[in-house]
């Protein structure tokens, strides 16, 4: 998170419509901002509310207002059941089941349907979406259980236990405890909503929860390849490998992005390093062996791929994180019901703007980009632990008693593992569509299964690469870690606050949960940027 946007949010995140980004999300759920509107937008949701109703009195037939919906959608509905078919809709679709939400994922959610609301092109009334806005204020998160959405009207089902709860109706979490949604209101001082024409249907028709989830996610596994930047140059630094291969003057011969700053960030973070390899040197130590016959030198002069190709693997990664980053950002800023009752052209609109497809397509992309990652850190492990790879270090980096010590063999076990399941899971769920609600619903995105899947993808890899750590910093003591550079000495401090210099074989699993949370809180990369500055993305 960058020091700017903390300072600008302080203690609070005003919304309009358009402004919001990944990062506000993250940074609002994670320190509980409070939430409120500009003027402009307290405007444009009265015009629009307004106006739905004068459509209603001069007769319009409009989509969820005066219309069922999905299967029922060819039903006309009188205006006087107006509350009940609003009531009946987010009853009717409430239909998730399985393990709830995390709390922040449930607030993210709420946060992005807020935002999107204010753009004051659903028609809710202001007294509602401020009930809305006091909810989330207050600090009640709404029970969502996570499996069920076809993403295709939105994420119907999650949304509408939010709704739910607006209404009184379901179950919440306040104040540390479970409660009835009626209860969790009482004690917040909130009066349940009453619905009028389409505010069910404002309230869950569109992309929120999957584009809340999404929010979190990119944030976090932007900050994760950042700080694998470290981690390499750790790893590099452990396994004795050529630094020229980094210069990134060599990288601005192509011209991806992603690539190039990956090999600025790899060169400044080994600068001071007396452990890296001088490619000269060896260069020279080879002219040495050569004779008029072939022989084998006892050192390659270039390194594997998993090694040498760290800029070309982790920048088609670093460009693809942007490019998901920004179609969240497009989402999150976005009107994502149906219909649109839209002042500026004094009209309603029926469209299709509820479907989940882009963030489908962007999760999917996401998990491709996080079991490549998981490849390479796959194999840099294999280089650790195999002693014909590694330049020098013992099998299985086990320095004393090997053979009646195992060293750190198991810890692949668990990588090698996590690694092919995320090969397994890394299958396209946005193509996965299957017709429902009698065809009306014909196409789906599946939109939140993509982001729930990635986010298993994201906490898998975490563990891997959590365990590269931990081999880098195990080989950079065997080697001399007084000879680390500034960058990486401060990541292996990091590491050996949590795990000793291992020379008795012990269980693994606390260790590796607790540099896993050292990746993905931050903190490791914090620490080495408060020594050697900022690692860009």
């Amino acid at each position: 998170m960058q020091k700017t946007l903390k300072k600008t949010l302080k203690n609070q995140l005003v919304l309009n419509g358009n402004n919001l980004s990944t990062s506000n999300v993250a940074y609002a759920v994670r320190r509980k901002l409070k939430v409120s509107i500009t003027e402009s937008a307290e405007y444009q949701i009265e015009a629009s509310h307004k106006l739905l109703n004068d459509f209603v009195k001069e007769g319009r037939v409009i989509y969820g207002v005066n219309t069922s919906m999905g299967g029922f959608v060819n039903w006309l509905i009188p205006n006087e059941c107006a509350q009940e078919l609003q009531e009946n809709l987010i009853s009717a679709v409430a239909t998730n089941v399985g393990p709830y939400l995390e709390d922040d994922v449930v607030r993210a959610s709420m946060l992005v349907r807020l935002n999107s609301l204010a753009r004051g092109a659903s028609a809710i009334s202001l007294e509602n979406f401020n009930k809305l806005l006091d909810i989330y204020n207050a600090g009640i998160v709404p029970c969502i259980p996570s499996k069920g959405s076809l993403g295709a009207s939105g994420d119907l089902g999650p949304l509408a236990c939010i709704a739910l709860v607006a209404t009184g109706k379901w179950k919440a979490k306040y104040k540390g405890k479970a409660v009835s949604g009626k209860t969790a209101l009482k004690q917040a001082g909130i009066e349940p909503m009453k619905l009028g024409y389409k505010e069910g249907l404002s309230l869950i028709n569109g992309t929120s929860t999957m584009a809340g989830l999404a929010s979190i996610l990119i944030e976090q596994s932007i900050r994760l390849v950042k700080t694998y930047d470290v981690i390499s140059c750790l790893t590099f630094e452990g396994l004795r490998v050529k630094k020229n291969p980094f210069n990134p003057v060599v990288h601005y011969q192509k011209c991806h992005p992603g690539q190039i700053r990956t090999a600025e960030n790899i060169w400044a973070l080994l600068e001071d390093s007396r452990m890296i390899v001088n490619e000269k040197v060896v260069e020279k130590q080879l002219q040495r062996y050569q004779k008029s016959t072939p022989i084998t030198a006892e050192q390659p002069i270039e390194d594997a791929y998993s090694i040498r190709c760290t800029p070309h693997i982790l920048g088609p990664i670093r460009d693809n994180l942007k490019s998901i980053q920004s179609t969240i950002n497009n989402e999150l800023n976005s009107s994502s019901d149906n219909p649109l009752v839209l002042c500026e052209h004094n009209d309603v609109f029926h469209n299709g703007h509820f479907h989940g497809q882009y963030i489908s397509m962007a999760m999917d992309q996401l998990a491709i980009s996080l079991t490549t990652l998981s490849n390479l850190s796959d194999r840099r492990i294999d280089r650790f632990m195999d002693k014909h790879h590694s330049n020098g270090l013992p099998a299985f980096l086990c320095a004393e008693k090997p053979g009646l010590r195992l060293g750190l063999m198991g810890g692949q076990f668990m990588a090698t593992s996590l690694t092919a399941e995320n090969r397994s899971l890394c299958n396209p769920v946005s193509i996965q569509s299957l017709t429902s609600t009698g065809d009306f619903q014909d196409i789906v995105s599946l939109g939140l299964i993509a982001a729930r899947r990635a986010k298993e993808l994201y906490d898998n890899t975490a563990y891997i690469v959590a365990f590269e750590l931990l081999c880098a910093a195990q080989a950079a003591e065997i080697r001399d870690s007084s000879q680390l550079s500034t960058g990486t000495r401060r990541a292996f401090d990091c590491v050996r606050r949590i795990v000793p210099y291992l020379s008795s074989d012990k269980c693994l699993t606390d260790y590796l949960e607790n540099l896993s949370e050292l990746i993905k809180s931050g903190e490791l990369l914090q620490e080495v940027e408060d020594a050697v500055g900022e690692i860009h993305f």
